[in-house]
């Protein structure tokens, strides 16, 4: 369909729409009454996001500091239904892939079998040794050494003299260049702390990604994106989801967004059969 007759509907509601911006660094994003889409969109998602964020603002008029509170299920469907939930993911995952973070699960793996290799060669010489306990032998030789700064970091910077002009550059790939008398099983040490620091920053970026998604008011928006991107197979993933909406759309609860799916062209939107 033509984008800009929708961006026209919308504003005859009073939304302020944009499509020249950078939509702060997002495909799109709603705040108060105003939409941004951003510019460098492909033409082909243009459309699905205008519907999703049309779809925050059907929710904010049901729901208040949707932005900050992400929403409710209960509000949106009026139904504490466990498996409306369920259903959401699988559309979402099925509109939006980034939301299975695939690439930070399989960077994430690769990183789990480099702690393994690393553990392999320092029990070559400590056999006893556990992450979960101090590795003595190393604390007791880090101590003296200038490589207890990459402890913390990958590359360290030291300037020293009394006017600052001696300059040291320390990183955890040149460990054996720059410490020729380190051991194996320490440089290893030092590489699997590098090691878990990134394991920990990847997992606290599929959490927030995922807290992201989990949103009511994300699970929602992607529903209607998804019955404009495929209508069948959307509610094939959300048979009683889409039930409930359908419902609920009809008796004009969701307002606007009834006229604006026909202008959209998710034609029949309301004659779906859920067994």
């Amino acid at each position: 369909m033509d984008a800009k007759e929708l961006v026209r509907y919308f504003k005859t509601l009073g939304l302020e729409v944009h499509t020249t911006t950078k939509a702060r660094g997002h495909q799109g994003f709603f705040i108060k009454n105003r939409i941004d889409i951003s510019k460098n969109l492909p033409q082909n998602r243009v459309v699905p996001t205008l519907l999703h964020e049309f779809a925050h603002y059907i929710h904010s008029k049901l729901e208040k500091d949707i932005n900050k509170t992400g929403g409710s299920l209960e509000v949106l469907f009026l139904s504490t239904t466990p498996v409306i939930k369920e259903e959401l993911l699988n559309v979402t995952h099925f509109v939006d892939e980034n939301s299975l973070c695939i690439r930070l699960y399989e960077h994430k793996a690769r990183i789990k079998e480099r702690v393994k290799g690393f553990e392999q060669i320092i029990k070559a010489d400590y056999p006893e040794f556990l992450r979960s306990k101090k590795f003595k032998a190393f604390e007791k030789y880090i101590k003296r050494s200038k490589a207890k700064y990459l402890l913390k970091y990958d590359r360290v910077k030291l300037i020293s003299g009394f006017f600052g002009t001696h300059e040291e550059i320390f990183t955890i790939d040149n460990l054996e260049k720059d410490f020729p008398d380190m051991p194996e099983a320490f440089c290893a040490y030092i590489r699997l702390r590098s090691a878990l620091r990134k394991q920990s920053r990847i997992t606290s970026r599929i959490n927030r990604y995922k807290k992201y998604y989990e949103r009511p008011t994300e699970l929602f928006a992607r529903f209607v994106e998804g019955l404009y991107m495929d209508k069948e197979w959307t509610q094939a993933l959300a048979p009683v989801t889409s039930k409930i909406f359908y419902s609920l759309l009809d008796s004009g609860y969701y307002t606007e967004l009834h006229n604006v799916l026909k202008l959209a062209g998710v034609e029949k939107y309301n004659t779906m059969t859920v067994v």
